[in-house]
């Protein structure tokens, strides 16, 4: 098969990239480089079934060249700076409603049918059944990333009733392991090479979240595709398990070999929008044979140990 792969120079992309390629597919990888690392090409552009488009969604002309002879695209490209978003209220808006509202046009006009979305399980927002099913009653929304992600979906669904496309819509909980270019793990890594005594932690600590390693999130994304023939596949990602922000800190902190003085913002959230309490039910996707291989410590360590190899990253 053919795969487009949009943010395909991103964290979860780029390794979905080599995935695809190294299942003896083609992939034509589609990214501006406005967060994506060309580092993280490095070995699929040795493949000779792989090629790359520098461009934004926005070059509408070249994103439907683009789409000529595609037969799947996986739209990872997103503004996913959710705490800041208040301080850009556009650019939610503006990268992942209107920019995925943009790749479906070029499909349509491509004849291009099939497309697999990385929503979130933020879409849930402070959610009253925990862990959260996919048929959840949605909330109000708490952030405008996750507004932008229900828009987005809404807009696929739409175009999988109306232009008979095949959506697949997968709604991640954190996901961490190599290529991890932001969070919390990155965040408390950097704070602590510039001081390993003290680390401020926004909260109080006990803020509970779920975390999903990068590569048992791919085995899922493409179990799924696999396995499911709906016009509209909708399926939460995530682990069996959560813990609390101060485990994670434990966890780096112990790797990290040091043993700095805890101090907190104070309050169940760290910013607007945190969601104190994210668990996702994930029974649909196990049905399909489907289960994480790691656990979220062991996701954890891997990504600490990803950026202290590359420490660039941070600098």
């Amino acid at each position: 098969m053919h795969f487009l792969v949009t943010g395909g120079a991103g964290f979860i992309g780029s390794n979905m990239t080599d995935r695809l390629l190294s299942l003896g597919h083609k992939v034509t990888v589609y990214d501006g480089f406005i967060t994506g690392h060309r580092e993280y090409l490095k070995e699929a552009s040795k493949n000779p079934a792989f090629n790359l488009i520098e461009a934004r969604l926005e070059d509408e002309d070249v994103l439907g060249e683009a789409m000529k002879g595609v037969d799947f695209v996986f739209h990872f490209a997103a503004n996913a700076d959710v705490r800041r978003g208040l301080e850009h209220p556009l650019k939610d808006l503006e990268q992942n409603t209107i920019n995925t509202a943009r790749v479906l046009e070029a499909m349509r006009k491509n004849g291009v049918k099939r497309i697999g979305f990385s929503s979130t399980g933020s879409v849930y927002g402070e959610a009253e059944v925990i862990p959260t099913p996919e048929d959840a009653p949605f909330p109000v929304q708490t952030s405008l990333y996750a507004a932008s992600k229900v828009a987005g979906e809404g807009l696929i669904q739409a175009y999988c009733e109306g232009y008979d496309f095949q959506g697949y819509i997968f709604r991640f909980v954190s996901i961490l392991g190599e290529r991890y270019p932001h969070g919390h793990v990155y965040d408390f890594y950097k704070k602590l090479k510039e001081d390993p005594t003290s680390l401020y932690i926004l909260g109080d600590g006990h803020q509970k979240k779920s975390y999903l390693y990068v590569g048992d999130c791919l085995d899922a994304i493409l179990t799924v595709i696999d396995s499911c023939t709906d016009k509209v596949n909708i399926f939460n990602l995530g682990t069996d398990e959560y813990c609390e922000v101060n485990d994670s800190v434990g966890w780096i902190t112990k790797r990290m070999g040091v043993t700095p003085t805890l101090s907190y913002s104070g309050g169940s959230r760290g910013w607007i929008g945190d969601n104190p309490f994210i668990y996702l039910d994930t029974e649909k996707v196990r049905a399909l044979g489907w289960k994480p291989k790691y656990t979220i410590e062991q996701a954890v360590i891997k990504t600490v140990e990803y950026i202290m190899e590359n420490e660039w990253l941070i600098e």
